[in-house]
């Protein structure tokens, strides 16, 4: 058995500050909020909490668009709340982790204000410009993440610059080595306060073309998706592979790069020994809905046997050489038992469900805030309701495919960032008990039943069964360790699998459906239940939604 080290061996837990607590009355979660509940965290088995940008920032894209890398946003705190709140997750073995936003800054960072004032001042490259085609176009047909050109005029400059995300989200140009230098010392900043490690976001979009050239249209507006046509561009690892260096070695830190189209075969250049990171998020599981590309108005059906087969990929991938972050949801996709399960499933039976797998299978479970408590999505009746910038863009550009204005709304509502980004719900008090002002972002209609005081003292809640199957996994050398195999790999309604240590296997079954599926597959044979997400356990049947969990002893 490998020794694991100590981000191996715990969960991590996703927050998204701006909807965690707050405790101004300002309506905007705040630092102080993480650190007032860094107990409940403790209880739940959390041993580090990854941040989603705290920096200063105009909030165009909720703070990844950056201004200052190396300060506070005032409306999170300021920069002794931070040191407060490492001191006390570090009392609580609890610890944390920053996002680094390194592709693009904000427009409003002083780097790009020097860089857009003139063609040579001393940042006049930090940025990627380029001049119009002759009939003063832009210099490509390339889509951004948000729809629209990802070129935007400079007057003052009489160019165009790149922008793969937002506008006011200007692309950083990495073949600079002073732009790379100063990322790096932003990053070390961090360090030296205290962090247990970094999340990278949007990190495979760092490296551009030697050569800025149109792309095959996929859409009727004559565009090509930038995606497509700058992700993994050959030589980005030589860039990631000098930030390791620079930043990484020689640190008790994980790190996670947020790799969007990095395949599971790829996976070992960027995981392990010979790779850059610690983990990394490869989206082909949660993107199984769209295999066409980014587009929300052109979703994909799929079948549990992709989900498996995306799932076991990975885990083939780092099974010798590197780890695996295991993942149903985060701050850009929508909620998981919503995405995954049938509609008008159970959501509490359905929780506990994919909580099952997250916190069973090989690698390290990353729980986004709420996702312990069976939150769900939200499904207002306007576009206006919604505050993602990426959702605005998916809802013109499905008006633009020729769909209906409710129609466009119903793609919104199925895949919205804003799903994810509902206040945390912490009891049945007006706004959940998240802000005793007016909420940035109105709390979902059902936290009155779903909230965490209510599923505290409930011992059938999701909440207890997240935190019993955890401390299940942290004290179970074959949970933590274990090999994973596939089981049933056909199967269309079951999602089975077994962990095998030197003396033990652990096998887990988990209903996809919302009807009785009967099995009895002969690895069960010598097993005996250990925990399940009903009271009873019913040999040969798995209930809808029913988890089960077996351990058979060699």
């Amino acid at each position: 058995m490998k020794n694991l080290k100590w981000w191996q061996k715990t969960a991590v837990y996703q927050i998204y500050p701006k909807s965690f607590l707050d405790t101004t009355g300002s309506g905007t979660g705040d630092l102080r909020g993480i650190t007032d509940k860094l107990d409940y965290l403790q209880k739940l088995g959390i041993g580090a909490v990854w941040l989603t940008p705290i920096y200063p920032s105009p909030q165009i894209d909720n703070g990844y668009d950056i201004s200052d890398y190396t300060a506070i946003d005032k409306n999170f705190g300021t920069m002794k709340d931070f040191e407060n709140l490492v001191a006390e997750g570090k009392r609580r073995n609890i610890r944390v982790v920053m996002d680094l936003v390194f592709n693009h800054s904000s427009d409003k960072h002083a780097w790009f204000i020097e860089s857009k004032s003139s063609k040579n001042n001393p940042k006049a490259d930090w940025y990627i410009w380029r001049d119009a085609k002759a009939d003063g176009s832009p210099p490509t047909n390339w889509r951004g993440i948000f729809g629209g050109s990802v070129w935007q005029w400079c007057e003052e400059r009489g160019q165009y610059y790149l922008h793969t995300f937002a506008v006011e989200q200007p692309d950083l140009n990495w073949e600079n080595p002073k732009v790379r230098q100063a990322l790096f010392d932003a990053a070390n900043f961090w360090l030296e306060k205290g962090v247990g490690g970094f999340r990278i976001d949007a990190i495979t979009y760092i490296k551009k073309p030697a050569e800025f050239l149109d792309g095959e249209p996929d859409g009727k507006d004559g565009m090509v998706s930038v995606h497509t046509m700058t992700a993994n561009t050959d030589g980005i690892l030589d860039f990631l592979h000098e930030f390791k260096r620079e930043v990484f070695d020689g640190h008790d830190i994980f790190t996670v790069g947020e790799a969007n189209g990095v395949d599971a075969e790829d996976l070992q250049k960027w995981v392990g020994s010979d790779g850059v990171f610690d983990m990394l998020f490869e989206f082909s599981h949660v993107n199984l809905s769209l295999k066409g590309g980014e587009i929300w108005c052109r979703p994909t059906k799929w079948k549990l046997t992709e989900l498996k087969q995306a799932i076991a990929n990975s885990q083939a991938a780092t099974k010798n050489n590197g780890w695996y972050p295991i993942f149903f949801e985060n701050h850009d996709k929508p909620r998981s038992i919503n995405y995954f399960l049938p509609k008008g499933a159970d959501s509490v039976k359905a929780a506990k469900a994919l909580g099952t797998i997250l916190l069973t299978m090989r690698g390290t479970p990353f729980i986004f805030e709420g996702q312990e408590l069976g939150m769900s999505n939200v499904a207002w009746n306007s576009i206006d309701a919604y505050d993602d910038i990426q959702s605005h863009g998916q809802y013109e550009l499905a008006l633009n495919e020729g769909f209906s204005k409710e129609q466009a709304l119903e793609f919104v509502h199925f895949f919205s960032r804003d799903n994810a980004r509902t206040p945390m719900q912490w009891s049945a008090d007006a706004n959940a008990g998240f802000t005793a002002g007016k909420s940035w972002l109105p709390v979902n209609e059902n936290y009155k039943t779903c909230n965490a005081e209510v599923e505290d003292v409930d011992e059938n809640s999701v909440l207890n069964y997240f935190r019993k199957l955890n401390n299940l996994r942290q004290n179970n050398e074959t949970l933590l360790n274990g090999d994973y195999e596939e089981l049933l790999k056909d199967d269309e309604k079951i999602f089975a699998f077994v962990r095998s240590a030197e003396n033990k296997k652990i096998y887990v079954l988990v209903n996809f459906t919302l009807d009785e599926v009967k099995f009895s597959p002969e690895f069960l044979s010598r097993a005996k239940f250990i925990f399940g997400s009903f009271e009873n356990n019913v040999a040969g049947t798995l209930r809808p939604l029913e988890a089960v969990v077996y351990e058979e002893m060699k």
